[in-house]
C-alpha cells in the first residue's frame, strides 16, 4: 500500500459494495457491482467493472476491458485489446480503444461459467461439465493467480482504516496502512502494518511481522517467533512465543501462555540429563 495506490503482484478481486479510496494497480482487475475506487485502475491484463461502480481516476489496460451498465469513470479510458462496453456508461475523460467496440452489457465472469455449465448440463453432457469443471478449478489454474488481492463484499479500505465485515486473511510479505477491523483476522509471516488490529473473534499473527499499534480482540491471541507489536494486547487469552515482542502492557483475562521451540525444549531436557 503506497501513499494513494494499491499494489499487488497478483489480481484484484472487488467485492459488490465495497469502497477503496486508494488507486489500483495489478496484473487483472475484476469489480463487483457498485464498487468505488478513488483513484487510478491500471492492469497488465483484462479489467472488468460491474454496473452501477465508480471510478475517481483513469483506467488503464494492456488487453481488454469490459464495463457494465452505468459504470461512471471520471478520468480517461485507455485499453490497448477490444472493449465491451454497457448502456449509460459515462467516461468523463474520453477514451481510447486499438481493438474491437461493442456496446452491450457485459456477462461478469462468475455468471458467464453458471450459464455455461447450466447449458451443458440441459443438453446431458455430462462429461463435459466434469472436464469444464476440473480445467476452470484445477491446481495449476490462472483465473486468479496466487499472489491475489480479494476484498469481501461491502469492505471499506481508507488511508485511516481496513474494514472487513467478515474474517480478514493476510498473506506474507505485505506493506498494509490503516486500522483493521475485522471479525477475526489470520496473519502470514514477513509483513508490515502501519497501524492497529481490532477483531471480535481470534487472532493468528505469523512470523517476523511488525505491527505498529495495538492488538485487541474479544477471543484469543496468538503470536508467533520473531514478531514486533509495537503497541499494547488486550485480549480474552494470549499465547506468544518467548522471541516475540511487546512493547505494550498485555493484558488477558483467560491468561498469557509463552511458546517455546520444541528443539530447545529438548535440548534442555538432554543437557539435564548429562548433568545428571
Amino acid at each position: 500500500m503506497e501513499e494513494h495506490t494499491i499494489v499487488v503482484d497478483g489480481d484484484i478481486v472487488v467485492g459488490n459494495h465495497s469502497d477503496i479510496k486508494y488507486g489500483l494497480i495489478a496484473n487483472s482487475a475484476i469489480l463487483g457491482e457498485r464498487v468505488q475506487v478513488s483513484g487510478d485502475v491500471a492492469a497488465v491484463s483484462d479489467i472488468r467493472i460491474d454496473m452501477w461502480s465508480q471510478i475517481g481516476g483513469n483506467v488503464k489496460t494492456d488487453t481488454n476491458a469490459y464495463l457494465g451498465e452505468f459504470v461512471t469513470i471520471n478520468g480517461k479510458l485507455i485499453v490497448k485489446g477490444d472493449l465491451d462496453i454497457g448502456n449509460d456508461v459515462k467516461i468523463n475523460g474520453g477514451f481510447e480503444a486499438k481493438g474491437w467496440i461493442v456496446i452491450r452489457n457485459p456477462v461478469p465472469v462468475m455468471v458467464y461459467l453458471f450459464l455455461y455449465i447450466s447449458e451443458l448440463l440441459r443438453l446431458g453432457k455430462d462429461e463435459e461439465v466434469e472436464k469444464a469443471l476440473d480445467e476452470i478449478f484445477e491446481d495449476n489454474s490462472e483465473i486468479i493467480s496466487d499472489a491475489a488481492m480479494i476484498v469481501p463484499n461491502g469492505s471499506k479500505i481508507s488511508v485511516d482504516s481496513i474494514r472487513v465485515p467478515a474474517h480478514a486473511v493476510i498473506g506474507n510479505e505485505c506493506r498494509l496502512v490503516g486500522n483493521i477491523r475485522a471479525a477475526s483476522l489470520e496473519m502470514g509471516d514477513d509483513t508490515t502494518l502501519y497501524g492497529s488490529i481490532r477483531t471480535i473473534d481470534d487472532v493468528a499473527i505469523g512470523e517476523n511481522n511488525t505491527i505498529h499499534g495495538n492488538l485487541i480482540s474479544r477471543g484469543n491471541v496468538h503470536i508467533s517467533k520473531g514478531s514486533h507489536i509495537l503497541g499494547e494486547i488486550n485480549a480474552d487469552s494470549i499465547s506468544i512465543h518467548e522471541s516475540a515482542r511487546v512493547d505494550g502492557i498485555m493484558r488477558a483475562t483467560g491468561g498469557i501462555e509463552f511458546e517455546r521451540d520444541e528443539e530447545e525444549i529438548v535440548s534442555e531436557r538432554e543437557l539435564m540429563e548429562l548433568d545428571v
